[in-house]
């Protein structure tokens, strides 16, 4: 074992990792894409699998651009669509009590079914061109049953909130003429329905399942290729290198890994388990509480989704849906993200300070020049992205695909990330298992956008929030936050943004807001529905591993990420904090008076900066947060009045305190 090995191993008993059964156990509860099958039988154990791989073969190929592969997006989506269906029914079993050993027998109709769907669009393309979409009676029959699929399997992969959603938006497509008010439209026939939704490129087959078939997919597979080469490993020892020995150590490195971690796999509740399975017993073992333990997890596990370079995929989702360059998005996304943890940071420093807890041995903690000597090259990938993405002039698809074969490529450079022909292979099967959650989720995502787009339901609710905002633009952001956070509730973070985007969105571009601060806001708030209860399934899974109590975890990570509740409405009020046609004075302008602010939040949160502060010292310090959001003037010097207030006040009991000569007891 390498003196890196012997480090990071090193660690008191009781403070040990939780095992492996313990993590799987708690993806299963909180993360439904987590519950699939394992066959009894090993043919079929093995079909899944070279199914799995030959899904990841055909992205990856189509990605290359191999010429005999190119075709029309329709045709393209069908088959993505097509494999993911069969790969969901034979994966997941239809509930909690069906039999994990074996296919049902309806699910083999299921899969037969689904394999019929892309053949069907295919073989009935040129029709749809030369009768422009009209629908045919076979049209509509198999048009009907996708629906029925999608909905099917989505329920399965996702649980049943986004398929009922799905379902109310189909009943007011055909009974729309019913609704009052601004809700009402003219109403269309099933026959209208199927036809928009399923036969053209603005339904299932359209937007939500065009960035799960080009972009989803390959982020996944590289993130699922890294994580077999050890960058897991790599992050969760660069972070305890970096911070495990400081004050509050092992709560600075939960933030740090899970930050860089997230970044890349784009699922919440999966790094939650991954990196908090090590980070939550350190936590508890240097005397944070197990509600706080858990939630320092989720909010940074969250908050990966937030950071630039990859954001979980959502950057080119976003790139995508608004028609910019990937570069603009990682440009409006990086001072926001950065702020967001900046605040984490500052409440645990404040809560380690307060409660004196210390960090780790330093004789314990790997060392940052080991580290990189170990594992370092695996950062070459990602500065490889990061070049082929923003300054080489490729497509993302193909910069992915590149990118997923130079991982391969540097991971055989040392021994310690050396991936065999048969760690390739898992790591292409795991990626495939991966997709299909959130792929499923975007063909039912597809159906609402559908919708949205035949009848103006968006435009509708654009309408209704402004109204009921009164035009005041703080009122409408409140309102498209409450929007975001109930339509995220309990959905994968892509559909999830897709979704809200398509909502609520237009309300703040009908302001007069640029479409990427609207589209980043409802970002936002549509990844902190995972934080948040009544349905926090990240911050849920953490109090699973930490043994805490769910709800009094969910709010506790409501509390720790409060920067991150202000962060959207500074960047909405102070547009230089997106980079979007600022000068150097008045970026660093913002972003100085950003993190006062933030500092404030903390200080308010806690109840703790120079030293413990009293009740009307956190009210000060929230109203002094409140002031910082926007960026006049005015604002800015009432916002430093607040704090230099509190920083003279605290000095001043300080030193009183200290003065004060103290009496012995008789």
């Amino acid at each position: 074992m390498s003196d890196l090995e012997k480090n990071v191993t090193t660690a008191p008993a009781d403070a040990a990792p939780l095992d492996a059964a313990k993590g799987a156990e708690i993806m299963e509860k909180f993360e439904k894409e987590s519950r699939t099958r394992t066959f009894d039988k090993s043919w079929l154990k093995n079909v899944v699998y070279f199914l799995c791989l030959a899904f990841t073969v055909y992205h990856l190929a189509y990605a290359s651009g191999i010429r005999a592969l190119q075709m029309v997006n329709i045709k393209h989506h069908a088959i993505h669509v097509g494999l993911i269906l069969v790969l969901g029914f034979a994966l997941y079993p239809a509930f909690k009590k069906s039999s994990r050993k074996k296919i049902a027998w309806y699910d083999w109709i299921f899969i037969a079914l689904s394999i019929v769907m892309p053949i069907y669009v295919f073989v009935r393309y040129p029709t749809f061109i030369s009768t422009g979409f009209s629908g045919e009676t076979v049209d509509i029959v198999l048009g009907t049953i996708l629906i029925v699929l999608v909905l099917i399997a989505s329920r399965r992969l996702s649980g049943w909130a986004l398929p009922i959603l799905s379902v109310i938006f189909l009943l007011y497509a055909l009974f729309g003429r019913s609704f009052p008010g601004i809700f009402r439209h003219r109403g269309y026939t099933w026959h209208r329905i199927v036809t928009y939704l399923t036969t053209d490129i603005y339904g299932i087959y359209g937007t939500s399942i065009k960035v799960s078939a080009t972009y989803i997919v390959l982020f996944i597979i590289f993130g699922e290729v890294m994580n077999k080469c050890g960058m897991g490993q790599f992050f969760n020892d660069i972070a305890n290198a970096i911070a495990g020995h400081t004050k509050g150590g092992p709560a600075k490195v939960a933030v740090l890994a899970s930050g860089f971690l997230g970044s890349i796999n784009g699922s919440a509740v999966a790094n939650v388990v991954t990196t908090g399975t090590f980070t939550i017993p350190l936590m508890k073992k240097t005397g944070y509480s197990k509600e706080f333990a858990g939630s320092v997890e989720a909010t940074a596990s969250v908050g990966g989704q937030l950071l630039p370079p990859i954001m979980g995929a959502a950057a080119f989702v976003m790139a995508e849906t608004l028609g910019v360059k990937y570069g603009a998005i990682i440009k409006a996304a990086v001072i926001p993200a950065l702020i967001y943890y900046l605040g984490i940071i500052i409440q645990v420093q404040m809560r380690a300070t307060k409660d004196h807890l210390n960090g780790l041995p330093k004789d314990q903690m790997p060392k940052v020049r080991d580290v990189m000597k170990q594992r370092g090259h695996l950062l070459i990938p990602i500065l490889f992205l990061l070049y082929m993405l923003i300054f080489s002039g490729v497509t993302v698809i193909r910069g992915a695909f590149w990118t997923i074969i130079v991982t391969i490529v540097v991971a055989e450079l040392r021994p310690i990330s050396r991936m065999s022909l048969k760690d390739i292979c898992d790591a292409f099967v795991a990626g495939a298992r991966s997709t299909v959650s959130v792929a499923m989720a975007c063909a039912c995502v597809g159906i609402i956008v559908g919708v949205c787009g035949m009848t103006g339901f968006a435009l509708n609710v654009a309408h209704a929030i402004i109204s009921i905002g009164k035009h005041s633009l703080m009122l409408t952001l409140l309102f498209t936050m409450i929007t975001c956070m109930i339509l995220g509730m309990g959905l994968p973070s892509i559909p999830s943004y897709l979704i809200t985007a398509t909502i609520a969105a237009p309300a703040l571009v009908e302001l007069g807001q640029p479409e990427i601060a609207a589209h980043m806001f409802c970002f936002y708030f549509a990844m902190f529905a995972n934080l948040t209860p009544p349905v926090a399934l990240a911050s849920f899974a953490a109090a699973g591993l930490s043994g805490g109590s769910p709800m009094k975890t969910g709010w506790q990570s409501v509390r720790l990420a409060l920067a991150g509740f202000i962060v959207p409405f500074m960047f909405v009020y102070n547009p230089p904090l997106l980079l979007e046609n600022v000068t150097l004075l008045t970026g660093i302008q913002v972003v100085v008076t950003a993190c006062a602010g933030v500092v404030l939040i903390a200080a308010a949160a806690e109840g703790y900066l120079c030293g413990r502060m009293n009740v009307f010292l956190r009210l000060l310090a929230g109203v002094g947060a409140f002031l910082l959001i926007d960026s006049s003037l005015v604002t800015d010097i009432g916002g430093a009045v607040c704090l230099a207030v509190i920083i003279l006040a605290q000095k001043f009991i300080f030193h009183r305190k200290k003065d004060t000569p103290q009496v012995s007891p008789a």
